[in-house]
């Protein structure tokens, strides 16, 4: 008898951990613009203390652009997801690389070649969302 009082009314399911609106790649670009543009600051200014303090924020900007990325492979994207897009292993681990190699370098190039891969990945998240 208790176990049907405690058993629960409502059988629920969703594709992510939380309720849909929580995940966007919005949060990944937003911090690899950042990225680049302390990338473009970095070469546009002498001061070693001024590229000093940079090279500090872009590292953390990287690193959080990852940790998005991550987390939309990790926690969004299921199964019926990779099977319609292949790709989308892929890509987001040529994504990682390229913020890897944002973080480790003053180039814009490499900051503006992140947000290429994230904006790969943006385009199949809304996909995903229309589904």
């Amino acid at each position: 008898m208790l176990s049907r009082l405690f058993a629960p009314k409502v059988k629920v399911s969703a594709h992510c951990d939380l309720p849909c609106g929580v995940y966007d790649p919005a949060q990944a670009r937003i911090e690899a613009e950042s990225v680049k543009a302390i990338q473009e600051k970095y070469q546009a200014n002498e001061d070693p203390h001024f590229r000093a303090r940079a090279t500090t924020i872009k590292e953390e900007r990287a690193e959080l652009a990852k940790h998005h990325v991550s987390v939309l492979w990790s926690d969004y994207f299921k199964p019926p997801h990779f099977e319609k897009y292949p790709e989308l292993h892929q890509l987001v681990n040529d994504t990682l690389k390229a913020l890897s190699a944002a973080k480790g370098s003053t180039d814009p190039a490499t900051g503006q070649k992140a947000l290429d891969y994230i904006a790969q990945i943006d385009k199949i998240f809304w996909e995903t969302k229309k589904a």
